[in-house]
């Protein structure tokens, strides 16, 4: 390397002999898939209380679904730490919303369109918030009750539908909420429906763990359950000897 070369590298490198601006290449502690619908009087979402240090289940009370000002719900899958830095940026959002005082609150529609502008602008900054989120409520509107559940991804990929599912949710619950959702579902029907869900998730994703919370919202509020186990079972002749009969395994 020349003088001249020498002399530019040395003008580009940060001061303090530092690395510079550093980016998340790789998420670190991870929840798995968050499962959301909408039924008669609300939406209803829920999710497990894991969270995976690599393949290694480190952590088992995380909970990632939090109430967002009055009238919203938001659950996470992917990278815990980017969670709680879009939940800073939630609340600096309420406080201010609240600090107008001018009769009205932010409802879900809001608060989803937000938060698939945060995902996409730090995707353009190539410093993307590695989470999917789900963003569920209900709020009055001139038509009455108005339930809305969307969700958005780490490069700002946005959809609102009436029922969602992140993570290996989106393969292994989507197809059954597909055959089984109904718009009229009571919420003990919902919770039957979930719970179908997460233990096909139990069975069939590694990262899960027994220990699940549910969380719903309707025009009263907010309302987040203890976590819980379900009853399973390992007896099935498939789990007993799920290689044989497979091309290719050991």
């Amino acid at each position: 390397m020349d003088g001249s070369h020498a002399n530019a590298a040395a003008a580009q490198a940060p001061a303090g002999g530092g690395e510079g601006t550093q980016r998340t290449l790789n998420p670190y502690v991870t929840g798995n898939s968050v499962i959301a619908m909408k039924y008669k009087d609300g939406v209803i979402m829920a999710c497990d209380t894991g969270a995976s240090y690599g393949s290694t289940l480190r952590y088992k009370s995380v909970e990632r679904i939090k109430a967002v000002g009055k009238h919203s719900l938001i659950g996470a899958s992917g990278e815990f730490s980017d969670f709680q830095e879009i939940l800073r940026y939630l609340d600096e959002l309420t406080l201010s919303d609240h600090m107008w005082d001018d009769g009205n609150s932010l409802g879900p529609k809001e608060i989803h369109a937000y938060l698939t502008r945060v995902m996409y602008n730090r995707r353009n900054k190539f410093d993307p918030l590695w989470n999917s989120l789900v963003l569920g409520g209900v709020k009055k509107g001139p038509k009455g009750d108005e339930k809305y559940l969307g969700m958005v991804n780490m490069i700002g990929t946005h959809f609102e539908e009436n029922h969602i599912a992140t993570g290996f949710g989106n393969h292994m619950a989507v197809p059954i909420l597909r055959g089984e959702w109904r718009e009229d579902l009571t919420f003990e029907e919902a919770v039957k429906l979930i719970e179908k869900c997460l233990l096909v998730l139990l069975y069939r994703d590694r990262s899960s763990i027994n220990k699940f919370q549910i969380a719903r919202i309707t025009t009263e509020g907010s309302t987040i359950y203890p976590p819980y186990a379900l009853k399973t079972n390992w007896g099935f002749a498939a789990f007993e000897n799920p290689s044989q009969g497979a091309v290719g395994t050991w």
